[in-house]
This record gives C-alpha cells, sequence and structure tokens, in this order.
C-alpha cells in the first residue's frame, strides 16, 4: 500500500518509514502539512483517483496542521482515507467532524509503532471479518481500499443483525 505521512518530528517520520517499510508499504513523507498537500496534489494529478491507501496526519504541525491540510486534501478526493495522529484526541474529534464534516480516524499519541500499522493494515476490521467466518487471505488477495473492506464489514453486520431472532 502507498502512505503519505505528514510529522514534523523527523525522529518519528524516519521510525514510522522504516516501520512500514519494513512491511512491504511504499511511503512518502512529509515534515509538515504544506508539503502534504503539495506531495498529495502531485500524486493525485498522475493518478486521478485515490494515490494513497492512507494519509497519516499529525494534527499539529508547522505552517499547515493536519486538520488543514486534510481539508485540502478531501477537497481534492473527498474518499481519501485520513487518519489523525494526535496527544489530543477529543478536539481532534470534534474539529474533524465541524470542520471536514466526516469522522476520520484516530491515533491517540504516543502509540506503538505495531498501533499504527496494524490501523493502517486494517487488523481490527480483518478479526470482525474472521469472526464472521470470512476467508480473510482470499478478500486480502483483491487487494480491496479501507472503504471496501469497511463496506463489506457493515454489509456481512447488516446480514448478521437481520438473521438474528
Amino acid at each position: 500500500m502507498r502512505i503519505l505521512l505528514a510529522d514534523d518530528e523527523p525522529d518519528l517520520l524516519a521510525q514510522y518509514t522504516t516501520m512500514l517499510e519494513d512491511r512491504g508499504h511504499s511511503v512518502v513523507t512529509a515534515s509538515d502539512g504544506e508539503l502534504c498537500v503539495t506531495a498529495y496534489a502531485k500524486e493525485y494529478a498522475i493518478s486521478q483517483e485515490n494515490p494513497f491507501g492512507a494519509v497519516v496526519l499529525d494534527y499539529s504541525m508547522p505552517n499547515m496542521n493536519g486538520l488543514d491540510a486534510a481539508k485540502e486534501i478531501l477537497a481534492i478526493n473527498p474518499s481519501q482515507r485520513i487518519i489523525f495522529a494526535s496527544a489530543y484526541v477529543q478536539e481532534t474529534l470534534v474539529d474533524s467532524i465541524k470542520n471536514l464534516k466526516q469522522i476520520v480516524e484516530l491515533l491517540q499519541k504516543p502509540f506503538s509503532l505495531q498501533d499504527l500499522i496494524d490501523t493502517i493494515e486494517d487488523k481490527n476490521i480483518y478479526d470482525e471479518l474472521t469472526k464472521l467466518n470470512v476467508d480473510v487471505q482470499n478478500l486480502k488477495d483483491l487487494n480491496p481500499t479501507h472503504a471496501q473492506i469497511r463496506d463489506y464489514l457493515d454489509a456481512l453486520r447488516k446480514i448478521q443483525k437481520a438473521k438474528t431472532f
């Protein structure tokens, strides 16, 4: 998966990048929100579709914070998956709903590198699918987007709920 990471702390950015690349992901980095939007716009102009499986934004960055970067990215591509990394989860959640008109995913800082990987790779969604007897490996082989996986899980939940009496 291609991932765009934006964080103003170079050591964290390097750790995230190394861990994700070790897992086979392709990572593009930015040290602030402005550079992140520029990198996103450049990649989107080339592909005209979701250029990244996920965009991970530090909420508090210089030049342009994560919320403003998310606004600009979502203006370019409303279906882009955004994950905020923030120590202020409550504030981030309220701000994102109010300003972005959609709920984004959140990672509360500090978080482990494994938490970052699990979030990006949809571990919780795949765990829930496994509980519903879905052949997860076959699903992964189809290389679905995060939105497709989430929609599939939601549909299965509705079916399961309708069968419960």
